[in-house]
């Protein structure tokens, strides 16, 4: 029994700062249960345990969960014909045994895609009958494996620039716009229950708007399901401005879908770039002035924070009706991708919840306004 106690003492403080959440605590899950899902991001650590104090933060404020990583086709299909499936079932395990709304992320993304799925063994385009087919294996293999247990897909992500024109990924190369379309008939018919999604940064930029309005409205004319659009809320503490994001919002809405908040973090850091999107492939090289906060955010910084977040959900809730979901990507500000992107090594606090798990300020506020002061 010592040894025991001894042990489980001993990693409470290895863990650093995993204490129990005090009586009476009301978490953001339960505080928006009536309003949408609120969601999170969750990478292999977390969801295996690894990782216990961002697993406890996420298990007791988040009532959706989207995986990080392990789901995109890199990890899911390495080689062609070879799937594995071992770290996203433990992901859906975790989501069901705590009740979350899960997401699948994603089946078909310019990056993060296994290096032979478009090409053959020469390194050439394949014909676009042979991409038509690895597409179809793909989603259908990946979708009938979690049938009736995710909720819905990111079905496509990422394939329109900021000024609303097409990027010419692999995918649009060999096969033009048609494989959107495809890609949403393949997921329908792997489980016609599942609801399926649009995903894609930059949402606020008019041209980026425009087209992703056209290609709802082009896949609902061609009968193909599509139930929401993922906004990405990749943002800034001056960017982008939040009326040009509500037009986007009601924008997709009055397409008829629902509207998801995605991959939602607020960086305090500035950028090389500014009103920079989010491609994943951006780098820039690391420099002092660019990382102004090493050692800890100001108090006037962390006040404006709270601010800007606290409009992003007021925003939200005055909307309500038209978002089903509003997801962080990410738990705690030690695990934003924040920190390395677009500048590696940077120290941001871009997520609701410190380094040590503390809920900031703006969890407080944002559990006001769901009980019934959005204004």
């Amino acid at each position: 029994m010592k040894l025991i106690l001894y042990s489980g003492i001993l990693a409470l403080l290895l863990t650093g700062c995993e204490q129990a959440s005090q009586p009476g605590t009301v978490h953001m899950r339960e505080a928006l249960k009536d309003r949408f899902y609120i969601g999170t991001a969750l990478s292999i650590n977390q969801f295996t345990g690894k990782d216990t104090l961002s697993e406890r933060v996420a298990r007791e404020n988040f009532s959706a969960i989207v995986p990080e990583n392990c789901m995109k086709s890199m990890f899911l299909q390495p080689s062609e014909g070879e799937f594995f499936f071992d770290d996203a079932n433990r992901f859906v395990a975790w989501g069901e045994a705590n009740g979350m709304w899960i997401t699948g992320h994603c089946l078909v993304w310019h990056s993060q895609a296994p290096a032979w799925l478009c090409v053959d063994d020469k390194g050439n385009n394949v014909s676009p009958e042979i991409l038509t087919e690895r597409l179809r294996n793909h989603i259908t293999t990946v979708v009938t494996h979690y049938k009736g247990r995710i909720k819905g897909w990111d079905v496509v992500n990422e394939a329109i620039l900021d000024d609303g024109s097409w990027r010419k990924s692999k995918f649009y190369e060999i096969l033009g716009e048609e494989f959107i379309p495809l890609a949403f008939q393949f997921a329908h018919e792997a489980d016609p229950d599942v609801e399926l999604y649009y995903n894609d940064y930059s949402m606020a930029f008019e041209g980026k708007r425009n087209t992703v309005v056209r290609l709802v409205k082009t896949l609902q004319e061609r009968g193909l399901r599509i139930d929401a659009v993922g906004m990405q809320g990749h943002v800034g503490m001056d960017y982008p401005a939040l009326e040009e994001f509500e037009k986007s919002l009601l924008a997709f809405a009055g397409t008829g879908v629902k509207v998801m908040i995605t991959e939602l973090d607020l960086t305090v850091l500035p950028s090389p770039q500014p009103n920079t999107g989010a491609a994943i492939e951006t780098d820039y090289r690391f420099d002092e002035a660019l990382n102004p906060y090493a050692n800890g955010l100001p108090d006037d910084v962390a006040a404006a924070w709270t601010r800007r977040m606290a409009d992003f959900f007021r925003l939200f809730f005055t909307h309500q009706d038209k978002i089903s979901r509003v997801t962080l990507w990410g738990v705690c500000d030690d695990d934003s991708w924040r920190n390395n992107w677009p500048v590696y090594g940077r120290t941001d606090y871009a997520l609701l919840f410190d380094r040590e798990g503390n809920a900031k300020p703006a969890v407080d506020e944002i559990i006001r306004m769901a009980a019934g002061d959005a204004k």
